[in-house]
């Protein structure tokens, strides 16, 4: 099992590889800003897609994008 700070690091790492640096930061920004409620949003913010499919369109625009 990872420790708290492996899985920060490792969500920091996603996040990063995903969205970039300065992407990243608005976005953690964004939800200590707002009253967020993570289940909420995961029910109604996000597509209904695995996790990997999700990753694997992101590396794909990632790709597009450099």
């Amino acid at each position: 099992m990872k420790t708290e700070a492996e899985i920060r690091l490792t969500g920091m790492q996603a996040l990063i590889s995903a969205l970039g640096l300065v992407e990243a930061e608005r976005f953690l920004a964004a939800v200590s800003r707002d009253r967020f409620n993570y289940t909420e949003w995961r029910r109604t913010g996000l597509p209904e897609m695995r996790v990997e499919d999700i990753a694997r369109e992101a590396n794909q625009l990632m790709r597009q994008i450099d």
